[in-house]
């Protein structure tokens, strides 16, 4: 089963990075969290992966044209122009990258690397986002469920501290952290697709969450898998901040995968599948 990762969008809304580099390659403990989401799949053993590139897809190819010689050792003759690799560090991952427009949209992207994908059924996520889903548990509720697509609900990490002003002087009454429990859910990304879904895309310019999505509801063929474990998106330099600071403190909950001997996200809460009405995105 191979694995659509969506890596061509502008990341406006970190812009302090994406003027240099596209968002998937922005690091998250000096390496692109497009690596991290790649280690996630890897982890549960799918290492075949489809890359939609756009903006700036360029510096996304360079960056596995020199994956090998960044992770392993080697000999290199100049004069006969051959290279002896003595060690690689490399996952075993098969990487098809493919140039499908600055300007199409999601669902676009998709149709455009059709031709990548075979006749299987394949996933599908976005190119900023990490989590601890269980992508094996994710796939076999896909094919319980029959659908011809099946989409990862999560709940909107909580942002903001909540206030309770005293009505006589401006002094907090009350503050708490806002808790998941008024997080809405939302889609988290992390999809299982029918290629036969992919009929449903008009072009260039059709958003995979708007139409396609909207269609496959109506026809019943949207389930609904719900995640309550780990889930954030690096939408902002803010978000991009709360992921590093979790690096640095040894516990990146979405590293399920052996990092430096010590599995990371032992602990969390697993995942728990529900049927597609039970959940409004």
């Amino acid at each position: 089963m191979k694995v659509v990762i969506l890596a061509g969008g502008y990341g406006t809304r970190l812009s302090e990075h994406t003027s240099v580099v596209p968002k998937p390659l922005v690091e998250i403990g000096g390496r692109p969290i497009l690596w991290h989401i790649m280690k996630l799949y890897s982890h549960h053993g799918m290492n075949e992966f489809v890359i939609c590139c756009g903006y700036k897809g360029a510096v996304i190819k360079d960056y596995f044209m020199s994956y090998l010689s960044h992770q392993g050792d080697f000999t290199l003759d100049l004069q006969r122009n051959r290279i002896e690799m003595h060690r690689s560090g490399c996952e075993p991952w098969k990487v098809t990258l493919v140039d499908t427009g600055e300007k199409t949209m999601t669902g676009g992207r998709l149709k455009r690397v059709r031709e990548h994908l075979g006749d299987s059924t394949f996933c599908m996520t976005y190119g900023d986002g990490v989590s601890d889903v269980n992508i094996r548990e994710l796939i076999k509720f896909h094919h319980q469920q029959g659908a011809l697509a099946t989409v990862t609900a999560v709940q909107l990490p909580g942002r903001f501290g909540a206030i309770n002003l005293s009505s006589d002087r401006p002094r907090a009454a009350q503050f708490r952290e806002k808790n998941t429990g008024d997080g809405q859910i939302i889609n988290g990304g992390f999809f299982v697709v029918e290629r036969q879904a992919l009929d449903l895309i008009d072009g260039d310019s059709t958003s995979w969450e708007n139409e396609p999505l909207a269609r496959l509801t109506e026809q019943d063929q949207l389930a609904v898998y719900r995640h309550r474990g780990y889930w954030q998106n690096m939408d902002t330099l803010r978000d991009k901040t709360v992921l590093q600071d979790l690096w640095d403190r040894g516990q990146p909950p979405w590293c399920v995968w052996d990092r430096d001997g010590v599995v990371q996200g032992a602990g969390v809460k697993v995942s728990q599948p529900v049927i597609a009405d039970q959940v409004t995105l």
